[in-house]
């Protein structure tokens, strides 16, 4: 009976001191923090900033390298530095986890079980980090995970801060932001950092030491090197093929690779039509009834007309009220007029300020700012009215007046209505031809013109007075076919010459007043194991997991 006794005595002994032994043997910390600033720089590289806060339990085993994944291989070991406390250590290439990464050495300054302490790596540079943002071809995808830890190893919460600085030179109001992870606010804080960079930061005081978060934000990419921008091999559809087709048996894989080939294809149209929408969702939710009042120019807002014919709209406005007269189409320069009419509206005399900048950039830039308000200020207008109506009334009165114009019976009457009726006719998406077929004979010239046409010179002398009347200075007047090529010609001059590519400066308005909606991220990752992810806008950075320690 005594052995039994001390035979169970000695079992329950080897059985509570297991658990003990086993743990002495493995890492088990908690994370309390993670600070990580991300700088994409103006080279297209991308510097990180980590802060690690750990408290080792008791009983583990002794924190004495710290694993920290990177995006990829592209970076010089001897561009990274780590401290610990402020007491520099030392950085290995002992990484143990998948992928790419390093292993931070604390060396004598391990931390022990029981004990917190504060590990800090700075990494100066990891290349080919940028990608091409999906939903425009104007922007930089910048997306990045933040190291993170197996599951096994971590115990407790994480207060996690992700910081990114965007490249010098970019404006507040140009980058978005993508999806923020689960358990993060929809959207970061923003502002400028101390060398006026834009700042996104995304918190959470009730993370996870070991779980991915992808973070992720796009940018001009005109802030970085073209090269920066890592693109992949177009793909050869054809020959694929026509190698798929050339194989007999396999002559039923055809069809499939074609709708392949056109949802691709669709994608692409559909992509080039979504930057032309500037127009905010908002607006065409449906309310009731018709607003009136809107001038052409709002109009044409409301109706999403091209934004290059909508500034030649503004442009004409401001010559017909004498605000401005044109010195030269190619480059466009305007005289503007001081002191300025009291009539003008604001998006006139922001139109005017904008030609008061001889940089050709700096001008597209503010005719783009210009261009957003007068649609923030057109979606305002229309709260509470329907979109649907409101274009269908416009269309009306554009119809009915070249209608007008087209009924008149005296070259004279045909060009005093087209004058008083120009701003509506320009809503018609068919102008131009439509303009060439009106005009066939002569065109009595309005009494602005010559502030438009610098070429155009009016006559002064006096007709032969009839009988009875007094004399009248001559109405000049131009061929159809010259007048109506001139008003086509200002909106493809304006286009050309002024706005640039017409697509680009859209998009552009269109990434501030309609902005796509953040496109969905799916990843995958095992914590521990390196990096595994399918990062939103085609840009992946993501760091890779730690190694289990």
């Amino acid at each position: 009976m005594l052995r039994r006794y001390c035979a169970l005595l000695l079992a329950l002994i080897v059985i509570l001191t297991l658990p003990s032994s086993a743990l002495a043997q493995s890492y088990y910390f908690s994370l309390d923090k993670e600070v990580v600033h991300a700088y994409w720089n103006q080279d297209g590289t991308l510097a990180l900033d980590y802060t690690f806060v750990f408290t080792n339990e008791p009983g583990a085993h002794v924190i004495d390298f710290v694993d920290v994944g990177l995006p990829n291989g592209n970076f010089n070991i001897n561009g990274i530095s780590a401290d610990v406390g402020g007491r520099s250590v030392q950085i290995s290439s002992d990484y143990q986890g998948t992928g790419s990464g390093v292993a931070v050495d604390l060396g004598a300054d391990a931390i022990q079980p029981g004990q917190s302490g504060t590990v800090h790596v700075s990494v100066q540079q990891v290349r080919n980090v940028l990608h091409p943002d999906s939903s425009d071809d104007q922007y930089a995808s910048a997306v990045f995970s933040p190291t993170w830890f197996d599951s096994q190893f971590v115990t407790g919460s994480t207060s996690l801060t992700v910081v990114f600085h965007l490249p010098p030179g970019v404006q507040p109001e140009e980058p978005r932001w993508h999806e923020a992870p689960s358990g993060f606010p929809s959207e970061p804080q923003t502002g400028l950092d101390n060398n006026g960079r834009v700042m996104y930061t995304w918190s959470a005081s009730n993370a996870s030491g070991s779980t991915q978060y992808i973070f992720g934000a796009s940018f001009p990419k005109s802030y970085v090197p073209e090269g920066a921008i890592v693109t992949s091999s177009p793909f050869d559809f054809s020959g694929l093929l026509d190698t798929l087709c050339g194989m007999g048996p396999m002559l039923c894989v055809c069809p499939f690779i074609l709708i392949v080939i056109g949802v691709s294809i669709l994608g692409a149209v559909q992509g080039q039509r979504r930057k032309l929408q500037y127009l905010p969702p908002r607006i065409s939710i449906e309310g009731h009834g018709i607003k009136r009042g809107l001038t052409a120019i709002e109009a044409a807002i409301v109706m999403e007309e091209p934004l290059d014919k909508v500034m030649t709209m503004v442009l004409f406005a401001v010559i017909k009220k004498n605000a401005a007269r044109v010195l030269s189409h190619d480059p466009l320069k305007l005289d503007v007029a001081s002191p300025l009419p009291e009539d003008l509206r604001d998006y006139e005399m922001a139109f005017l300020d904008a030609f008061q900048e001889n940089d050709t950039l700096k001008r597209r830039k503010l005719l783009q700012e210009v261009s957003v308000n007068l649609v923030k200020s057109t979606s305002e207008k229309m709260k509470g009215f329907s979109r649907k109506e409101t274009v269908a009334y416009y269309k009306s009165i554009m119809e009915k007046a070249w209608q007008q114009v087209e009924a008149a019976e005296t070259p004279e009457v045909k060009s005093q209505l087209f004058e008083e009726a120009m701003d509506w006719t320009m809503l018609d998406r068919d102008f131009d031809d439509r303009a060439r077929r009106v005009f066939t004979g002569p065109v009595y010239v309005p009494m602005w013109w010559g502030r438009y046409d610098p070429t155009f010179s009016r006559p002064s002398a006096p007709a032969e007075s009839l009988p009875g009347r007094l004399p009248s200075v001559p109405v000049p007047h131009l061929p159809g076919s010259d007048f109506a090529s001139s008003l086509a010609g200002g909106i493809q001059s304006f286009s050309q010459r002024v706005i640039g590519d017409v697509t680009t400066f859209t998009s552009r308005v269109t990434g501030v007043t309609n902005p796509p909606p953040p496109p969905s991220s799916s990843h995958s990752g095992r914590s521990g194991s390196g990096c595994a992810c399918a990062c939103a806008c085609a840009g992946c950075a993501c760091a890779c997991a730690g190694g289990g320690r």
